[in-house]
Parts: C-alpha cells; sequence; structure tokens
C-alpha cells in the first residue's frame, strides 16, 4: 500500500534524522535526501491515482474534432489539432484509430473521430473536451491579415463491452453512404459508412473505417453509448454540466483554449489560467502542463 510505504520511509526518515544530529555523517544525510525522494515519488503516484480516480478514467477514449467558425482557416485548425493529439498520443505508445474523416476539399478536415487506446486516455483526454481557438495570420488570405479560428473537441470514453445502455432500434436513424477519402474503388462503390443518429438526444456518430458496413454499425453504435453515458454522466455532475453548457457554440466566447500565433506567441488555458509561451511545442503534442493543470484543478470526474 503507497500510504504504508510513505509511512514507513517516514520513520526511517526520523531514525536517520536523528543518527545525522548525533554524527552528521555525509552518508546519512545523502540516506536522508534518498528516502525524502522516495516519498515524493510516492506521494505524486497517490496524487495521480486521484486525480484520475473517475468510474471511466483508466478507459480508452474516443475523440472527435470538428471545425466551427471561421471558414477554411476552421478545417485547417481542426486538421492542426488532430496532429497534435495523434503526436500526444503516438509519445504515449498509445494505439491511435481513425473511426471517420471529413476532409474539406480546399484543405484541413471538417470532422474527424479517432479511437485512442491506452491506459487512462480518457482521464487524461477528458481535459481536452471544448472549445479550441487559435489566433494567425491567415495561410488562406492573400492581404495576410490575422484571422480567428474555432474548432471543438469532445472526448467520451471507449467503454468495454461488460458496460451497457439500452438503446431502442427505434430511437436510431441509421444512414449509409460512401466513404471519403483515401480507399481507391471500395470507396467509390461501396455505401460501407454509416451515420447514427440517437432521435431522442440528436446525437450523430459516424464511422467508415472498416470496408464492411456490419462493422461500421457495431464500431458507431459503441460510440454512441459512449456518448449517451457521457451525456448522462455531465447530467449528474454539475461541473461537467456546466462544461457542456459553456461549450455552445463553436465560435466567440465559448473557448476552453486560445492558441495566439500572432501579434505574439502564447497558450492560454481559460478554465486554469496556465499559459505556454512554446505554442509549436504545444502543437507537436506537449499537453501535458495543460491536462496536469486541469485535473490538479479538479476537472470533471
Amino acid at each position: 500500500m503507497p500510504v504504508k510505504q510513505v509511512e514507513a520511509a517516514l520513520e526511517e526518515v526520523d531514525i536517520l534524522a536523528e543518527m545525522a544530529a548525533e554524527g552528521g555523517e555525509e552518508e546519512v544525510l545523502s540516506e536522508v535526501s534518498d528516502q525524502i525522494d522516495t516519498m515524493t515519488e510516492i506521494i505524486e503516484r497517490l496524487e495521480f491515482q486521484v486525480m484520475l480516480g473517475g468510474p471511466n478514467d483508466q478507459a480508452g477514449a474516443f475523440m472527435q474534432i470538428s471545425a466551427g467558425a471561421g471558414g477554411i482557416d476552421a478545417c485547417d485548425w481542426a486538421s492542426m489539432l488532430l496532429r497534435m493529439y495523434k503526436r500526444w498520443a503516438e509519445a504515449r505508445d498509445f494505439e491511435i484509430e481513425t473511426v471517420e474523416l471529413q476532409e474539406e476539399t480546399q484543405g484541413g478536415i471538417k470532422s474527424a473521430t479517432v479511437r485512442i487506446t491506452g491506459a487512462y486516455a480518457f482521464g487524461y483526454l477528458k481535459a481536452e473536451s471544448g472549445v479550441h481557438r487559435l489566433v494567425r495570420i491567415s495561410p488562406f488570405d492573400a492581404q495576410a491579415r490575422r484571422q480567428t479560428a474555432f474548432a471543438s473537441v469532445d472526448v467520451s470514453p471507449d467503454l468495454d463491452d461488460g458496460i451497457d445502455i439500452e438503446i431502442l432500434d427505434a430511437d436510431l436513424k441509421i444512414d449509409t453512404m460512401r466513404a471519403g477519402g483515401a480507399g481507391g474503388q471500395h470507396v467509390n462503390k461501396t455505401e460501407s459508412a454509416v451515420r447514427m443518429t440517437h432521435i431522442p438526444t440528436g446525437v450523430v456518430v459516424r464511422c467508415q473505417n472498416e470496408r464492411s458496413q456490419f462493422k461500421n454499425k457495431a464500431t458507431a453504435l459503441k460510440l454512441l453509448k459512449a456518448k449517451l453515458i457521457a451525456l448522462e454522466e455531465s447530467k449528474r455532475d454539475a461541473e461537467r454540466s456546466k462544461l457542456y453548457g459553456e461549450k455552445g457554440e463553436i465560435a466567440w466566447g465559448s473557448q476552453i483554449r486560445s492558441y495566439i500565433l500572432n501579434p505574439y506567441q502564447m497558450v492560454k488555458d481559460h478554465r486554469t489560467a496556465h499559459e505556454v509561451g512554446n505554442v509549436q511545442g504545444v502543437l507537436d503534442g506537449a499537453i501535458d502542463s495543460f491536462i496536469e493543470a486541469y485535473l490538479r484543478r479538479g476537472g470533471a470526474k
């Protein structure tokens, strides 16, 4: 037990401190320092367990990224966010699978859903749910003017098959279509992509990753269940409910985090006031400090 380990280390520190006070030997002082380091490490692990103590925090995650206000810049911004989260996941050796991807012909993406598999993926990434704002000189503006773009991130737990939620067939609307993006003749000839709508809540999910329509329906249903469970949890949890309420329109006034590339460089989380000057590092996946600040603040469980 971590608590007992800390107690044992404290007792040893007391004994070593008495020895150091009597003899002042350098070896004893070094042992005291080692024991303090050990206690610090154990306490940090305990803090981690408390911060990621939600009922679904150990699960993998479904992440949906959608372009908002800002036109083509917003689509480009959504693709930048997708790259950022992929880099973050790869650095942790998490597996990433594309569930659905809608590309924008002029550049970027309209939306994407990915499945991230790894220990505590949902516990970490739940901190990212909300609207993200980008301010920069637009590469799509011939006059090189500064533009603001928005994209939303929605994270749901990838629940195992043992957790179930009843969904009536009558409450589902299922549409099939041809998948977009790469895939050759299969994409052009086969309606394997699935869009599933839960009529009572209006929740919509899409899946086009598999070549089989049957498999895409199964994945879409699993994603829908995860979203409905997250929705129910949000109703029961005041803080999470507030987060979803604030999310609102993917535009001005609803952002949780701003990424400023011009006229200065800074990434700032508006919930925790945590900020970082190395914007490129953040866009390359270095988002742990933002996640930790959110969790330490008591982020939604």
